[in-house]
């Protein structure tokens, strides 16, 4: 007599239904990933992070608006530390990698400001870092950011 299965048929039928809602709950991020971030006002938490300084980092809550028009750059991310000069310069290289926006920010003239940004958005969410240095005064510092929607824009065209 040939050896038995020892494992009930119920018991793997039960076993494989489980394992196909797992693959369908990793796929199903992967879907949304390249999806816009929701276009809308966003509280956003900054923090500045200095080098060797951790009790003295600048902390405040900003409002940003967040567009979502697909293919058309920077939605709106921006540097929102205070007295920031790279708060006014322009963005380029903006890449999109899933979930991932990056992009770089370069003032205008010689030792000028520069840094590189990186953010990660989830559904109604974002998480984001740009790395800065402060030009000829060999000053570097990180601009940590934390946005969640709280709503539509105040402008209606946005």
């Amino acid at each position: 007599m040939p050896p038995q299965d020892t494992i009930p048929r119920s018991t793997g039928r039960a076993a494989a239904r489980r394992l196909a809602l797992l693959a369908a709950s990793l796929i199903a991020p992967v879907a949304r990933a390249n999806e816009p971030i929701e276009p809308g006002r966003y509280a956003v938490e900054v923090r500045l992070e200095l080098p060797h300084l951790d009790d003295a980092t600048g902390r405040k809550t900003a409002e940003l608006c967040l567009g979502a028009e697909p293919g058309a750059g920077n939605p709106g991310f921006a540097v929102l530390s205070d007295n920031n000069p790279l708060a006014r310069c322009p963005v380029s290289n903006l890449r999109r990698d899933g979930s991932e926006i990056t992009f770089e920010i370069a003032c205008e003239g010689r030792n000028a400001a520069s840094g590189s940004a990186r953010y990660v958005l989830s559904p109604g969410a974002f998480r984001g870092r740009i790395a800065m240095r402060m030009g000829g005064k060999n000053m570097t510092m990180t601009e940590v950011q934390a946005g969640r929607r709280t709503g539509p824009c105040a402008d209606p065209d946005r």
